[in-house]
């Protein structure tokens, strides 16, 4: 027999453990309700009058780890300036710490990429002489966001460089979004990787600027500003759009493409910027050289900088890196970087007034559930309306349809209990059943895997619910028409 390994060994153990609790032990409504819960946010938008004419409603947001520590985040904020919203999930790999810098750093540089010149220039004024500095950004934060106080000053030092650059550069104020959009993106990115060459000291900290830039994360960012929605994209989280057909059914409206293998046109554009002869191993098992999912991140500085840099830079920061990190360094069949960029996707929408809500989420939620599906929950769960499969008596006895319908009724209880639809939708994703049915029990299942357990059915899942203004988009639809006319 041959040799199992103590990693192999002890995931074993734990199955065996958790398959003798689990046929015991079931958690109680209030449990699950309290791990479901314990992340949910929600908030509501409402202008200086108390009156909302914003395109958005409110949104509901939740995180439920898989990982431990969960290598997702999330962040929503209101620009002060121009009163537009900003939305965000962030997707980690290779741990956490890029995707806590991106969620905390990328909309301080979308904010800077849109401010007219003239703020700009207030802004570096009250900087250059010490006066207090009007905030861009109000942040809307759940009290279990972890916010990193560790690398705030190189933040904002490389921040500043940025908005004197913009200033240096003097444009137009008429400013292009979907331009700013990628620019911020993009910058971001370079500043990571310039961070990364310096050392700061505090090799033992986990966001110092070279553990941050080699993890990577994804991004899915949402930007509402009137009728207009801007998705930028980066990687494998996805935004959908739920439609309210005129007969009030739903349909989904996908806004994002995934940046992965399963997208033609982005492996033909990833073999198209390497050699022919390279076509083989720059994407191995639909992963980027046999190792990275998505094709498109932050960070990742291993799929982008060059052999010698890498090694330059590894080899004087040893105490930065385990040794199992550096001998892993240099991916396999690295001739050609680099081969991962920062430059989201920006997709432009008009909303509509039948427009009414956008589901941003991290592929947790994707793997699970079909994008359909999503938008049907929330819609159900907004309307109250349960569109379920029915009964058939032939598939059936009549006991098994008995427990059935009680279960469907006790999940129309549970959907009074979910305010967040975020929270209702997370709760679809790991305990339904083939008929639309939240099944107790599954739920249970799911929610109690053991830690080392869990990645192995299921990844982190986030999610934002943004729910849409109707009656304002409405009046700015019959306004555009008019102006049309």
């Amino acid at each position: 027999m041959a040799a199992v390994s103590p990693t192999t060994a002890g995931l074993l153990s734990s199955r065996r453990k958790y398959r003798a609790n689990a046929q015991t032990s079931q958690m109680s409504q209030s449990q699950i309700n309290h791990i479901l819960k314990a992340n949910e946010y929600s908030f509501s938008v409402n202008g200086y009058d108390g009156r909302n004419v914003n395109s958005v409603l409110r949104f509901d947001s939740n995180l439920l780890a898989s990982n431990s520590p969960t290598e997702d985040r999330r962040s929503v904020a209101t620009c002060l300036q121009s009163r537009c919203m900003l939305f965000g999930v962030f997707d980690g790999h290779a741990g956490h710490a890029c995707a806590q810098a991106v969620s905390e750093r990328l909309f301080y540089y979308i904010a800077v990429s849109l401010l007219p010149l003239k703020i700009l220039e207030d802004i570096e004024d009250a900087v250059e002489n010490e006066r207090p500095v009007f905030p861009m950004l109000q942040w809307h934060k759940h009290p279990n966001d972890y916010v990193s106080t560790v690398a705030g000053k190189i933040y904002f030092n490389s921040l500043r460089t940025y908005w004197q650059e913009l200033i240096d550069l003097a444009e137009e104020d008429d400013k292009d979004i979907q331009a700013a959009l990628v620019n911020a993106f993009k910058r971001l990115d370079n500043d990571l990787s310039l961070e990364a060459q310096v050392d700061f000291g505090d090799p033992f900290s986990h966001f110092t600027p070279l553990r941050v830039a080699l993890s990577g994360c994804t991004a899915c960012i949402a930007h509402v500003d009137g009728p207009d929605l801007r998705v930028a994209n980066l990687g494998d989280s996805r935004a959908v759009l739920g439609v309210q057909e005129e007969d009030g059914s739903w349909s989904a409206l996908t806004i994002t493409n995934d940046h992965n293998a399963q997208n033609p046109d982005e492996l033909q554009r990833i073999q198209s910027e390497h050699p022919v002869w390279e076509k083989k191993s720059v994407v191995k098992h639909d992963r980027l050289l046999g190792l990275l999912m998505p094709f498109r991140a932050f960070g990742d500085i291993k799929f982008k900088w060059s052999s010698e840099l890498l090694s330059r830079v590894c080899e004087t920061r040893t105490e930065t890196l385990s040794g199992n990190e550096y001998a892993k360094i240099l991916p396999p069949n690295y001739h050609t970087p680099p081969y991962l960029i920062a430059e989201p996707e920006v997709t432009h929408h008009k909303l509509r007034p039948q427009d009414k809500f956008l589901v941003l989420a991290t592929d947790g939620l994707w793997e699970l559930m079909h994008r359909q599906s999503v938008i049907q929950v929330i819609g159900e769960h907004l309307t109250g309306i349960h569109l379920q499969k029915p009964l058939s008596g032939l598939s059936f006895t009549l006991g098994k349809m008995h427990r059935l319908l009680l279960e469907r009724k006790a999940q129309v209880l549970t959907a009074l209990e979910d305010e967040n639809s975020a929270t209702h939708l997370i709760r679809h994703a790991l305990g339904s059943d083939d008929f639309g049915t939240v099944e107790p029990r599954r739920l249970s299942k799911m929610l109690n895997l053991p830690k080392e357990l869990a990645r192995m059915y299921r990844d982190d899942i986030t999610i934002i619910v943004i729910h849409l203004n109707s009656p304002v988009i409405e009046a700015n639809h019959k306004a555009n028409i008019a102006e049309d006319a």
